[in-house]
């Protein structure tokens, strides 16, 4: 019966798992990402299977979250070793009728730890619990532009500097009429003047490096776009 002795830190590595994905999908969706695709994306980096889809790119571009897909990495690689060599361990020292009886119990204990983990309860007090210690990590603390901004979205934070045959140039911002397409001035650097959130009857002067966030295509297409050059008479 030493065979089964082998089964206890298994059984308890099979809960821990649980519980770490689990709190790692309530980390991702405290990023921005909804429960569904945090819960999936946790699976697949915890387990390393499904981590190649499109929707893997919202993990890989996203500095936070991929630092917490790191984390799910070497702890499930950890973990399937970790069952992998005590399971093994319980078979080879069990004998002739013990094998069947421990595998059986390692099924039973299984279930159990599932039917557990997944507890509505359990899962309600961890989620509180995870949600608790993160808001007050330094890792959430520290939110980065980025984060707040979404550039891994198609949206992005661009400076330009406006030239003289600028569509933007001797305009104001509100017959540039950004904001009807999706774009907002954070700032105007003058010369050695910073105009942060400048007000919508501010005139945009030839010189002026804007800064501007918004969508990338819509950023690109409009900032760099000049007046057509006229030819001399």
């Amino acid at each position: 019966m030493h065979g089964i002795y082998y089964l206890v830190p298994a059984v308890l590595a099979l809960l821990v798992m649980f519980l770490v994905v689990r709190g790692a999908s309530i980390a991702l969706m405290m990023t921005g990402m909804d429960r569904e695709r945090a819960e999936f994306q946790a699976l697949s980096a915890f387990s390393g299977t499904g981590f190649t889809t499109r929707e893997a790119e919202s993990i890989v571009n996203h500095p936070r979250r991929r630092k917490i897909a790191k984390g799910l990495m070497v702890a499930g690689n950890a973990g399937i070793v970790a069952i992998i060599v005590t399971v093994t361990s319980s078979l080879v020292s069990s004998q002739g009728a013990e094998i069947p009886i421990n595998s059986l119990i390692l099924i039973v204990a299984a279930i159990i730890v599932y039917r557990v983990a997944t507890s509505r309860g359990l899962l309600k007090r961890w989620d509180i619990f995870i949600e608790d210690r993160l808001v007050k990590s330094k890792t959430f603390e520290e939110v980065s532009t980025e984060d707040l901004l979404h550039f891994v979205e198609g949206y992005g934070l661009v400076r330009e500097i406006i030239t003289e045959r600028s569509l933007l140039a001797g305009k104001s911002l509100v017959d540039c009429r950004l904001s009807s397409k999706g774009l907002l001035v954070l700032g105007i650097e003058r010369g050695p003047r910073w105009i942060p959130i400048p007000s919508a009857d501010t005139v945009i002067e030839p010189g002026d490096r804007v800064v501007v966030y918004g969508p990338l295509a819509v950023l690109k297409a409009m900032l760099r776009s000049e007046q057509p050059e006229v030819s001399p008479l």
